[in-house]
């Protein structure tokens, strides 16, 4: 049978099950049980199969928690700032301006297109992904010109609708209508 895991009292038991209770984050309420419940007394198996939590990972938290209090427990990863942006908000202000006109290759703006001109602005190569994502950020919207169909007279499109190949249900109405008539 192994041995009990003593966990270090930071914390009173009833301390221990307000924060397990009042936690509004998963894993913050998960990491507090498993502190409360070990303090308590319950084996590490218990609490593994109860929290659902692996036993390693129990004595992970368990270390962080006695060693350095509850200040290790809960999911840090929401504290973390995240990465800087590509490009600061002068040179965000500049793409915009630089896709009000045509691209130099002609065209339309699109990913590949901003990813050049952001490695050329930032010196190192760009993915296309991200120069999508920058013009998606400045809410860059590719518009293709708007063309109106040719109006033409009836007789026109009739006889262009006739003129194309039956396919699906009008094929087996052709087929039927030609059987018929032999």
């Amino acid at each position: 049978m192994p041995k009990r895991i003593i966990i270090e009292p930071h914390l009173t038991l009833e301390e221990l099950e307000a924060r397990y209770r009042r936690a509004k984050d998963s894993v913050e309420r998960s990491h507090y049980q498993i502190i409360w419940l070990l303090a308590q007394g319950r084996p590490s198996e218990e609490v593994a199969s109860i929290t659902g939590y692996s036993r390693s990972w129990i004595y992970e938290l368990v270390w962080g928690y006695n060693r350095v209090g509850p200040e290790t427990l809960g999911d840090k990863r929401h504290d973390l700032p995240g990465a800087e942006p590509l490009l600061n908000e002068e040179q965000q202000q500049l793409l915009h301006q630089v896709v009000q006109s045509p691209p130099e290759e002609g065209g339309r703006w699109n990913g590949t297109k901003v990813a050049s001109w952001m490695s050329q602005q930032l010196g190192r190569p760009i993915n296309r992904q991200r120069g999508w994502e920058y013009l998606k950020l400045i809410r860059y919207r590719m518009q293709a010109p708007q063309t109106k169909p040719e109006l033409g007279s009836k007789a026109k499109r009739m006889a262009a609708q006739s003129d194309r190949r039956p396919t699906g249900s009008r094929l087996r109405r052709v087929n039927t209508l030609e059987e018929s008539k032999s």
